[in-house]
């Protein structure tokens, strides 16, 4: 588990994830409506050398930013009610970026094989404090929660 104290952390913490992140890692990112999936993703972006702006994809579900070190394959499977194993995401899972999945767990037997979920939490005490727990699913995801953590901890 990781506290962030403040936007400052969560956005290192989200930088640290792109600069470590490795082809075909797959990231699930849960929280409630509002907790800060979308800022993560944008310092990911960040971290891998992204520079665009970087928008939900609530409506398109999918954004393609090609432009850093590893693709950002950005995700958002709020709308996705029923089909998404027709969507063809696998391409994505096991292609040769970075697939951020927000909402993911919605995606039941679609969801990639082999992931790390980050589920962020907002502190109901302290508004910009954020709990991050991470879990892995696999042993590519396990190695993704590893890199993260080591670069977090030789941060602090």
């Amino acid at each position: 588990m990781i506290v962030l104290e403040n936007v400052e952390q969560t956005a290192t913490l989200a930088q640290i994830i792109g600069e470590v992140a490795q082809p075909s890692d797959n990231l699930v990112l849960t929280g409630d409506l509002g907790a800060g999936k979308t800022t993560l993703t944008k310092g990911i972006a960040k971290g891998l050398g992204i520079d665009q702006m970087i928008k939900s994809p609530t409506y398109t579900i999918i954004r393609e930013y090609e432009a850093g070190r590893l693709p950002l394959y950005h995700m958002d499977v709020y709308r996705v009610e029923h089909g998404a194993s027709e969507l063809g995401l696998d391409e994505y899972f096991e292609g040769d970026g970075l697939s951020v999945i927000e909402w993911g767990n919605l995606l039941a037997e679609a969801l990639p094989v082999d992931y790390l979920e980050l589920v962020l939490e907002k502190d109901p005490q302290v508004d910009h404090r954020r709990v991050v727990t991470l879990t892995p699913f696999g042993k590519q995801g396990e190695q993704f929660k590893q890199r993260i953590l080591e670069k977090w901890t030789n941060h602090e």
